[in-house]
């Protein structure tokens, strides 16, 4: 629930740009940290403080792609045809967001960092001093590159001095811009259209606005940030690195705090999305990304990879193992060293041992397949034994076929089963087997060549 000043808080996400320094062919926003692309990491931030009808953000550069992911996300796209700076990327939804009143929240999308409290906090001392905009701001121990904070007698923002044109006392200053403001809505619709592009750049800068609201006689105040890693913007690679950094090792952190076991977490990778139970241990080097679910007292083997993957209570995953979007019921059992493809489910108990390999198919509950076997477009019933050897051939090269198997089956080692082929309950397939006809229930199939022993032919040879 939003409380009333978060209802009256609108947000615009400035993400037009290209971001040549990230020397990409894709726009700088896409890039992902902490298992989510930037502009998914801001807007996820921004549904924090803001009803998501409320929440805005510009695009331009690879316009349909990161519309998609705003979009997705369930925030509202304005399009900046072209990029002239950040004032006139605000301009650009002024049709949008004047109507809305109260309170505009401005950052970039490039900026990953920053907390959804920081934002809280950032609106609430805007509207109880009164300002017609609040910035914020921290100090750095080299401000080179950054646009200083030149305050007035007050201890208010006189003024925003880029680098280039601030003097040597200017240049001195250590308390920076951040880029991230909310002004008063009024204020700034009032105002915005006073911002000249009298730079080299030729571009409308939104810093510009400190100076027109102070000529106006407004106030305009500064939230001073300690921490400056939250305000890090990403700009190149190795910032980009940094960030993914911090914000999984805030995700590690979480988890760790609500009751999780984390074992070597330096080695560790979680995406932010990711849930997982109290009492579950995730070993070293494992990776569990995308919309991953975890549920209790569940083990992560080292060096596991879990991608967008559903594990109830108590499953196991064994080392080495990788589980793509896939189910797993309560107590089952993978690896080590199994895999687990799109469309794999293990009811409750079934287990999956080394070198076994599993897609679209359903292992049922306290069925195992426990070595070397390949299961794929099948639907295994519960307590079948799935021998060492067995595969399923389920592709004649340009169709799939179903492969099913009743309750209760044993599949002898290095069977064979050529589908669409069906494997009534109970059955039993002789080790060694090729089965490419229905086996009835309780039937015993056997589909291998009778042995014939050639006596003497070694010493002939």
């Amino acid at each position: 629930m939003f409380n009333d000043t978060e209802r009256d808080t609108a947000v615009v996400i400035l993400a037009a740009g290209q971001g040549t320094r990230m020397k990409s062919r894709m726009a700088k926003v896409l890039h992902r940290a902490g298992g989510k692309p930037l502009v998914r990491q801001a807007i996820d931030t921004a549904m924090e403080i803001a009803p998501p009808e409320r929440i805005f953000v510009v695009v331009g550069y690879q316009v349909d792609r990161v519309r998609a992911e705003v979009e997705a996300a369930g925030a509202r796209a304005i399009h900046q045809i072209e990029q002239l700076g950040t004032g006139h990327a605000v301009m650009c939804g002024e049709a949008e967001l004047t109507g809305l009143g109260g309170r505009l929240i401005v950052f970039v999308g490039d900026c990953p960092l920053v907390r959804a409290a920081t934002l809280t906090e950032l609106a609430e001392m805007q509207r109880s001093s009164g300002s017609a905009a609040t910035v914020i701001t921290t100090e750095v121990e080299d401000p080179t590159g950054y646009g200083r904070i030149i305050r007035d007698a007050v201890g208010g923002v006189e003024s925003i001095v880029e680098q280039a044109a601030a003097t040597p006392e200017q240049l001195a200053v250590r308390e920076i811009n951040s880029g991230i403001f909310c002004f008063d809505s009024a204020a700034l619709w009032k105002h915005i259209h006073e911002i000249r592009p009298d730079n080299p750049a030729g571009e409308y800068y939104l810093t510009d606005m400190v100076s027109i609201l102070k000529q106006a006689g407004r106030h305009v105040s500064a939230l001073k940030v300690a921490d400056a890693s939250e305000l890090l913007g990403i700009n190149n690679r190795i910032e980009l690195a940094a960030a993914d950094r911090i914000l999984r090792g805030r995700k590690l952190r979480e988890l760790m705090l609500d009751g999780v076991t984390i074992e070597q977490p330096e080695t560790v990778t979680v995406d932010a999305n990711v849930r997982v139970g109290m009492d579950s241990v995730i070993g070293p080097f494992a990776q569990i990304t995308g919309d991953t679910v975890i549920g209790e007292n569940c083990r992560i083997g080292a060096s596991s990879i879990i991608d967008n993957s559903v594990l109830g209570e108590g499953v196991e995953v064994l080392p080495f193992s990788v589980v793509t979007s896939s189910k797993l019921d309560a107590r089952a059992q993978v690896g080590p060293y199994s895999r687990l493809r799109p469309g794999a489910h293990l009811e409750e108990g079934a287990h999956v041992g080394n070198f076994v390999e599993l897609k679209n198919t359903r292992l049922g509950a306290g069925s195992k397949s426990m070595h070397l076997a390949y299961l794929g477009d099948s639907t295994i019933g519960k307590k079948v034994n799935i021998g060492a050897g067995t595969i399923t051939c389920n592709y004649d090269g340009s169709k799939k076929y179903p492969t099913v198997i009743g309750d209760g089956v044993f599949v002898g080692s290095n069977s064979t089963l050529i589908a669409p082929v069906e494997i009534e309950e109970s059955a039993y397939i002789g080790a060694g087997s090729v089965i490419n006809h229905k086996v009835p229930a309780k039937a015993l199939a056997l589909g291998r060549s009778r042995q014939v022993n050639k006596e003497g032919w070694r010493g002939r040879k």
